[in-house]
């Protein structure tokens, strides 16, 4: 065979293994298109599902309706002590701690004994208080001698006045002591069997929330609450109101609370304090409401979002709450495609009203949707699925 030959017969080989192979890359293309648009028809099924009549008899579907919805401003708050329902208890004078019985957590009554200070200042002060009203009553003796004798000339001018100004010293004094005993919590305290404590007495009824000192410590006048008491059944909640919707808001407005901490709760309370000033680095004034706390489920420091209504009115699709369920946090609802079929389609959420929820993406007005037998659905669904 000669050499031309033999380059003739590998170039036809060649051409035709290039075919072989450009034919096989179309065919594995095509059917690696068909394959995937076969996935897409899988994927978009799955968000169907089909039920007989026997199943549709548990179903119940309704249109979507629309309604008027009040437009609303939120503002951003966080849940406070109401100061005027909020004590704390400081230490009158130096001593030692003793018969401590709050702890924190404690529910206590206004002038219940919660301990006492054993103090050498208010044996000392008691004392005082004591000798002070002897010197009274021997001063009222003397002025009243001295007064009948100035009365029959037995007694001069100048000693009357001495014993009437002994007499007002005396007064003062004690006046002074009943004040300093007063001010330590003694003034309904037998003086006669005193034993030097003072008692430690809570100023209202509330909860003990905070307590810096314990058993057989010293403490110092100095300021530091020694307790912190708090009465939670009334609350504030305070949040910053934007300078752009100040004309929004005004006293006595009502207010709607909400918190992460009860989804799809909402707290009544009233506007009560708007701040006089602006704060010049968020552009915001301080907005307060007042909010009734009868369980105690609103805690000090827990965020909150107030609601305000303001003038003005949308309207709003709005679905039955036992419409919508939620998966991986994105709610849905199934919409009826044709009799039997529904396809389950993602909806964004507005505020809730009463057993409803505001629609703002996702539906039309007349769509029909599953308001009964969602769990049926999705049970049908993950057996679909699986």
């Amino acid at each position: 065979m000669t050499a031309g030959r033999i380059v003739q017969m590998c170039v036809v080989g060649i051409v035709v293994t290039t075919g072989l192979i450009a034919c096989t890359g179309r065919a594995g293309g095509a059917a690696a298109s068909e394959s995937a648009s076969a996935l897409g028809e899988t994927s978009r099924a799955d968000t169907t599902v089909s039920i007989d009549d026997r199943m549709l008899a548990s179903v119940k579907v309704d249109p979507v309706d629309s309604r008027e919805i009040a437009q609303t401003l939120a503002v951003a708050g966080k849940i406070q002590f109401d100061e005027d329902r909020l004590a704390r208890v400081l230490a009158p004078l130096a001593g030692q701690v003793v018969g401590l019985s709050a702890k924190v957590g404690d529910r206590v009554r206004k002038g219940q004994n919660l301990g006492a200070i054993s103090s050498r200042e208010a044996a000392a002060a008691v004392g005082e208080r004591i000798e002070s009203h002897r010197d009274l009553e021997l001063a009222e003796k003397t002025a009243s001698m001295t007064e009948d004798l100035f009365a029959h000339e037995a007694a001069s001018k100048m000693a009357l006045q001495q014993a009437e100004n002994d007499l007002a010293k005396a007064r003062s004094r004690v006046a002074k002591n009943d004040e300093t005993l007063r001010l330590l919590g003694l003034g309904q305290v037998d003086l006669d069997n005193f034993n030097g404590r003072v008692p430690i007495v809570s100023p209202l009824s509330g909860t003990v929330i905070e307590r810096r000192m314990t058993d057989g410590q010293f403490v110092q006048p100095d300021g530091t609450p020694l307790l912190t008491i708090g009465d939670v059944s009334r609350v504030w909640v305070v949040g910053d109101l934007f300078e752009r919707d100040l004309h929004l808001v005004s006293l006595g407005q009502p207010a709607a609370i909400t918190t992460a901490a009860y989804p799809g709760e909402r707290f009544a309370g009233r506007v009560d304090y708007i701040s006089d000033t602006i704060d010049p680095a968020s552009r915001s004034a301080k907005v307060r409401v007042t909010v009734a706390n009868d369980k105690n489920r609103l805690k000090p420091e827990m965020f909150a979002s107030i609601e305000l209504a303001v003038s003005g009115h949308d309207r709003a699709l709005v679905v039955p709450s036992r419409a919508v369920f939620t998966e991986d946090g994105q709610p849905f609802v199934y919409v009826e495609v044709s009799r039997g079929r529904f396809a389950k389609r993602p909806v964004t959420l507005g505020q809730e009203a009463g057993d409803a929820r505001f629609v703002t993406s996702g539906l039309r007005a007349g769509d029909r949707i599953v308001v009964d037998g969602v769990l049926l659905l999705r049970g049908e669904q993950d057996k679909k699925a699986g």
